[in-house]
């Protein structure tokens, strides 16, 4: 979540637990990512940063980036379905 508050795309190496499910989910569902499939060769992760920094697909990443974190501020401000939800949390637990 802090690459998506931040509006960064990320190079995604998923070692186990719910790394691989969130993996999943930035390449595939919010397409904010690429996986590193071997961090050995140097050639792949020099491929990686160049598709994220100077290819066009990790121009319209560095896009899509920047529309969510645009739509997290606006969740998070006061009002916004986070904010929201963290008000209701607080007091429901004041209630107890």
């Amino acid at each position: 979540m802090e690459g998506v508050s931040g509006g960064v795309p990320m190079i995604c190496r998923p070692i186990f637990a719910d790394q691989m499910v969130n993996s999943r989910y930035l390449i595939n569902e919010w397409r904010v990512g690429i996986e590193l499939e071997n961090a050995e060769d140097r050639t792949i992760v020099k491929n990686a940063i160049r598709r994220l920094l100077v290819d066009e697909e990790g121009k319209e990443m560095r896009q899509r980036c920047q529309e969510m974190k645009q739509k997290l501020e606006i969740c998070v401000q006061e009002g916004g379905s986070s904010y929201n939800s963290l008000e209701n949390l607080t007091q429901f637990i004041l209630s107890m």
